[in-house]
């Protein structure tokens, strides 16, 4: 498990960014898949979900995450929910104590917040779409809404594909630069011509940084760089593996 020093100091508020170990997952899922949506053995799944909120020291009685969409959509959290279909968000949010929000990612960005004086926190997943469609500022105006303010909201931004490994092709940074022409600096030439390498996690920094929060902090790890580490949704495509395992990143107050 990760955590990082910009929400580590915060009292009454616990957090992890998962790695792959620590599981009972076998094979191309091994060790702490979490991934309720892969082929993995489910009672497996489960277990590791368990597993996740003892390495975090959360005592709640389930880990709870959306069926992600790559939205900019955000639900506030009134209560664990247990079975059935799970709400089709990219942001959980809640401020009840003991409830265990998560993002899943593999290779996507994992963002968790906390305004520790209103004591709201939020977990979201950030892939480029959700990114750039506007996820991490519903996500704080959601917070807002729950007596956050984005000078007392600290948030820390998990491991997610790194720069070095993430190739786009010639169409892909159109709507970044329509966004913001100084998103060009996101972008580097790639190998292959007409190709570019896109800094994914600095992106989202610099969202979060236009929104004046309290502080930021970057994991700076390589999902799919490390794969000894971190599942990656992107190494399993290039190794031509039939699945892939996924992370989850987790927040609650206690």
């Amino acid at each position: 498990m990760i955590t990082l020093g910009v929400l580590d100091s915060l009292p009454g508020i616990r957090h992890g960014f998962m790695t792959r170990a620590g599981g009972v997952s076998e094979g191309i899922y091994a060790s702490l898949n979490c991934g309720l949506g892969s082929n993995d053995d489910q009672e497996r799944v489960h277990e590791n979900r368990r597993r996740v909120l003892e390495l975090a020291g959360i005592p709640a009685r389930t880990l709870l995450t959306a069926y992600q969409v790559h939205s900019p959509d955000v639900l506030v959290v009134e209560e664990e929910w247990r079975e059935g279909p799970r709400p089709k968000v990219d942001a959980l949010v809640t401020k009840r104590p003991n409830i265990a929000v998560a993002a899943s990612s593999a290779d996507c960005v994992p963002v968790l917040f906390a305004d520790p004086e209103a004591r709201v926190v939020a977990a979201a997943h950030a892939g480029w779409r959700g990114a750039i469609g506007g996820v991490l500022q519903a996500t704080v105006k959601q917070m807002c809404a729950l007596g956050a303010r984005p000078e007392r909201i600290r948030a820390g931004v998990g491991p997610c594909i790194g720069s070095a490994s993430y190739e786009v092709g010639p169409e892909f940074p159109a709507p970044f630069l329509a966004q913001k022409p100084g998103n060009a600096r996101f972008f580097r030439p790639a190998q292959r011509a007409g190709h570019h390498m896109f800094d994914l996690e600095s992106y989202v920094a610099s969202e979060l940084a236009a929104m004046n929060l309290a502080g930021i902090e970057a994991a700076h790890r390589d999902t799919c760089a490390e794969a000894d580490t971190f599942f990656s949704y992107r190494r399993s495509v290039l190794t031509k593996e039939p699945d892939y395992g996924r992370h989850v990143s987790v927040i609650a107050l206690v």
